[in-house]
């Protein structure tokens, strides 16, 4: 791996690497983007296949943190970690103090949340080094995410009907969920509180019943989910469902869910764009969980969180505007948006401003 070619070509500032042998700590930060604010992603710990594959995660995943923090109209820029480790083995209270303290080293250039491998437990492990950390099990933590990121993706989708349909009342609609976890059970909840019809699906057959019995919801199997007779399809599990296998199926005009790089490649975006589908882009319509916990960082207060939560729908519709004026599928018009706002910023960045460590005031 070409490291600072890559960093080049996508404009990284800085990756750290943090080894600590006492409590078998081998960490990645990397921090992509500060030019909204400090960098905000949360901590994965995942078993790599090689140090070389945690390395392009951290990276990947850090560059969608900043996208996803500037579409979402937050002051904070994109970063990431990776910790290589089996977390139901390798997990100890010195690792997380030991990251901690890295962490800590970087000022407030980046700040951590729970990720893939990682609790709530480990976060307030973390917080015991550094306030630079978000997800903590203390008074003014925002807490679960999942039913935040459910009202975000119940916006979004509302806006993405109204777009499709000429009206976001989703009353009548149906909708056909895959995946029906926790964040995807609270948005059946939304949309069974305002009449929408609910086919549901999902490998855990006890997940499925439970939304059948809850809210009269039709069962199918996997396999038959994108073929349905369905307003709005959400994709609430797995990546990468939008495809050339799947495409073909789908009756519904509208895609809306929660599941993360819905996506397979940037041709099926193109594909469904010329097809006519609606698509909100996953990373936008998904951010409620990233918006609840950054509001922690001015003290948590639920009814304002929720509030930003809700301005989803504004930011849905402004991509679909963008979408329109520049002739564009709006995966490509989500980036665009994320991109002007920090070329905004950067530009009324750029006057000097003298401060103590600058050279004009050192000659005094």
């Amino acid at each position: 791996m070409e490291l600072f070619k890559y960093m080049e070509k996508y404009d990284y500032e800085q990756l750290v690497i943090c080894q600590d042998e006492a409590s078998g700590l081998k960490a990645i930060i990397a921090i992509h983007d500060t030019t909204l604010g400090p960098a905000l992603g949360g901590t994965r710990m995942w078993t790599y296949a090689s140090e070389e594959e945690a390395i392009e995660d951290a990276l990947r995943l850090a560059r969608g943190m900043t996208y996803k923090n500037a579409a979402a109209g937050l002051d904070l820029g994109g970063g990431k970690t990776v910790i290589i480790g089996d977390p139901k083995k390798d997990k100890n209270p010195e690792l997380f103090r030991a990251f901690g303290r890295f962490i800590e080293g970087l000022n407030g250039r980046y700040i951590t949340a729970e990720d893939v491998g990682t609790t709530e437990e480990d976060m307030d492990l973390i917080h015991l080094e550094t306030d630079y950390v978000t997800g903590v099990s203390d008074a003014g933590s925002s807490g679960n995410p999942s039913p935040v990121t459910a009202f975000g993706v119940y916006k979004g989708m509302k806006a993405a009907a109204k777009e499709a349909f000429g009206s976001d009342s989703l009353e009548g609609k149906t909708v056909a969920v895959q995946g029906v976890g926790n964040v995807a059970y609270a948005l059946c909840e939304y949309l069974h509180e305002e009449g929408a019809k609910l086919i549901v699906t999902d490998i855990n057959k006890e997940a499925v019943q439970r939304a059948v019995d809850a809210f009269g919801a039709v069962a199918v199997d996997t396999n038959e989910i994108y073929s349905q007779d369905a307003d709005i399809f959400a994709p609430c599990a797995l990546g990468a469902v939008i495809n050339d296998e799947t495409i073909p199926q789908l009756k519904a005009k509208v895609i809306a869910g929660s599941a993360n790089n819905q996506l397979k490649n940037s041709e099926h975006g193109d594909m469904i764009h010329e097809m006519g589908i609606v698509y909100a882009p996953d990373y936008v319509i998904n951010s409620g969980g990233v918006i609840n916990v950054a509001d922690e960082l001015a003290g948590y207060n639920r009814e304002r969180a929720l509030k930003r939560v809700a301005g989803i729908y504004d930011t849905i519709e402004q991509i679909f505007a963008i979408s329109k004026r520049d002739s564009i599928p709006t995966y490509v018009a989500a980036d665009r948006l994320a991109e002007e706002r920090i070329a905004r910023v950067a530009k009324s960045r750029s006057q000097f401003l003298q401060n103590e460590k600058s050279v004009l005031s050192r000659k005094k």
